[in-house]
């Protein structure tokens, strides 16, 4: 297999990478109970990503393969998404019949958050035109070389069951599972530091 070349994605190409992940989270369990109005899906979620994952521009932790395949947003410790926004997306957006479980499924996410130092994968998406070529993988070693250099834990919410296997072999270990009222489950995962290769 060739390799896939990774690299950090700039604020300028912002609009790239959310159209990607939109496309990429368009059959997400999560993403598409919380927006299940076509319509609604396809002009909110560019907004819902810049707020989940947006930080990530001012860390270099934006990345994307070439040719924009997939990307991945990734917040390094202490960088927190902008919950407020986030917060105020959904409540205008999701059905109001989901909102409770919606807010429930926010607080256990922070139960599960580490407190301790970790970077957090908010977004990893790839076109689904380009899924099954290993640009998944790319991204994770990609990343998780900065996180092993740094010494520090990886932390991410799977919010679908297929992505687990590919999270497992970069190393992450289930933490436990989220399920509230009529959502899909979310599934938390940590992988700690590994030494960096000399």
């Amino acid at each position: 297999m060739t390799s896939i070349a990774v690299r950090s994605a700039s604020r300028d190409e912002a609009s790239s990478v959310s159209a990607l992940i939109t496309l990429a989270f368009a059959t997400d369990p999560m993403a598409r109970w919380s927006l299940s109005d076509a319509q609604v899906y396809l002009a909110v979620m560019p907004d819902l990503i810049r707020a989940f994952g947006g930080a990530a521009y001012d860390s270099d932790s934006a990345y994307a393969s070439d040719g924009f395949g997939g990307a991945a947003l990734w917040l390094p410790p202490g960088v927190e998404p902008d919950m407020e926004t986030l917060d105020r997306l959904v409540r205008t957006n999701a059905d109001p019949a989901i909102l409770p479980d919606v807010d429930a499924m926010f607080d256990a996410m922070a139960r599960y958050h580490p407190e301790a130092p970790h970077w957090y994968l908010p977004l990893i998406g790839t076109d689904p035109a380009r899924q099954g070529q290993g640009i998944g993988s790319a991204l994770m070693r990609h990343a998780l070389a900065r996180c092993d250099r740094d010494g520090v834990a990886a932390y991410l919410e799977s919010s679908n069951p297929r992505n687990i296997p590919l999270y497992q072999r970069h190393g992450f270990e289930i933490l436990g599972t989220i399920q509230i009222g009529s959502s899909p489950v979310l599934t938390p995962m940590l992988r700690p530091p590994r030494p960096a290769a000399s």
